[in-house]
């Protein structure tokens, strides 16, 4: 560890791992004391420089940020999973194993990403369907994408889409509604033009 980052209490690292300058493992979300919420990292973790990584995530083995991502708390994060420069996660986010976020994808709370699910750069979730409701706090709610699908670069998907397995969205698609298994949806709101199976590749 360079002595210009910082590991909080209540850190646990599985076995080996890279912690570039100027990191910051373990942070304390606002009213949690440091160590209050338990945070681990498995074995083989490459974490780059100026990444924040809040309190309370639960991170498997292989992880790896870019530089500059930042973690929010009490993420599930599993195996193999990278997370490209300039990304946000928000907290209470649900990533299975082998997915893959680009760089500058925001993802906010309440979203869940499958395995081998696959996000190009600059994607945008959201998860608030009137942001200016008085109670948009009690009903946040993300997408949810299922397990190898794969969305475009500069896409936005709105709150609570289910994206199906296998589907492929389109780069700079705004995703307004579910998108079925195997589904390619394009435009701007997106539209089905055909299917994995058909596709000339």
């Amino acid at each position: 560890m360079d002595i210009c980052s910082k590991i909080y209490a209540g850190v646990s690292f599985l076995g080996e791992y890279s912690l570039e300058d100027f990191c910051a493992v373990g942070v304390s979300p606002r009213g949690k004391k440091e160590g209050e919420l338990q945070t681990i990292i498995g074995s083989g973790a490459v974490i780059r420089t100026h990444t924040v990584i809040y309190a309370g995530n639960t991170i498997g083995d292989n992880f790896q940020t870019g530089n500059k991502v930042n973690i929010r708390e009490e993420n599930q994060i599993g195996n193999n999973v990278s997370i490209g420069t300039l990304s946000i996660i928000e907290h209470h986010v649900t990533i299975k194993d082998n997915v893959r976020i680009h760089s500058q994808v925001f993802i906010p709370e309440y979203s869940c990403l499958e395995e081998d699910a696959w996000i190009g750069p600059c994607v945008v979730f959201t998860n608030a369907r009137y942001p200016r409701s008085p109670k948009v706090k009690e009903s946040l709610k993300g997408p949810y994408i299922k397990r190898g699908a794969k969305i475009g670069a500069n896409s936005t998907l709105l709150p609570s889409v289910v994206i199906g397995e296998n589907a492929l969205i389109g780069a700079g698609t705004v995703v307004t509604a579910d998108v079925p298994d195997n589904a390619v949806v394009v435009g701007n709101p997106g539209k089905i033009i055909n299917t994995i199976n058909k596709l000339p590749y």
